[in-house]
């Protein structure tokens, strides 16, 4: 059941000075006995100041209310915009893509392809950053699928959300698609690729994007291209 709420005069910024000459006023009319003209004019005058400050003040105190919801909602992050720390990173590119697998090493690197429409997506993230946290020697990359639509493409993400595991020399490890329903999924590929391991060599490439090229000096490409 709602809750009966009470407004008085005063709580609209009714002095009680208008309140007191609005009362003499109705106070001199007495039953039974003809009002005059003047007497008309005088009570109608002190009602249209009344009403006037009581139609007036409150919509300027909303108003100023509503300014000050839409200056501090557009000062938080959308949700996507968000990072757990240094080891979050976001990516605008396969440039970017290419250049953050290159160096980490033999880091575990761990990519989300994400969409700011998805529910799924926004569900799950807060979990993703949470885990982010628990584990700074992971690298997790972060890839806005409006943005690089054409990457994705090649690298056959086609639900989101959909994670990528890549390791230094191994490449890619696993990739699934995962909720938070099945976030279990994320913490079991964790435990089973996030070991201590030597390097044997530099990454050899990520699906049909060329990371060896990216990486690989200047002169041995023009090198290789030659023979």
């Amino acid at each position: 059941m709602a809750d009966v709420v009470r407004l008085s005069f005063n709580s609209f910024g009714v002095s009680s000075s208008v309140l007191a000459s609005f009362s003499s006023s109705l106070n001199s009319v007495q039953p039974g006995v003809p009002t005059n003209q003047k007497s008309y004019k005088r009570i109608l005058s002190s009602a249209s100041g009344i009403v006037a400050r009581f139609a007036f003040r409150p919509t300027k105190q909303f108003d100023s209310l509503k300014v000050h919801a839409t200056v501090a909602e557009t000062d938080q992050p959308k949700w996507w915009e968000k990072s757990a720390g240094p080891n979050m990173i976001d990516i605008h590119s396969t440039q970017e893509f290419l250049s953050a697998l290159s160096q980490a090493g033999e880091r575990l690197v761990i990519v989300e392809f994400y969409g700011t429409w998805c529910a799924s997506c926004r569900a799950l993230f807060p979990k993703l950053c949470k885990t982010a946290e628990e584990h700074p020697e992971i690298m997790f990359l972060k890839v806005n699928f409006d943005e690089n639509k054409p990457m994705c493409k090649n690298l056959n993400v086609k639900v989101l959300p959909y994670f990528h595991f890549y390791r230094g020399a191994d490449g890619q490890l696993e990739s699934f698609s995962c909720s938070l329903a099945k976030f279990q999924k994320i913490k079991d590929a964790i435990q089973a690729h996030n070991t201590d391991r030597c390097s044997i060599g530099p990454p050899k490439g990520v699906g049909d994007l060329n990371l060896e090229a990216l990486s690989a000096p200047k002169d041995s490409q023009a090198g290789s291209s030659t023979t």
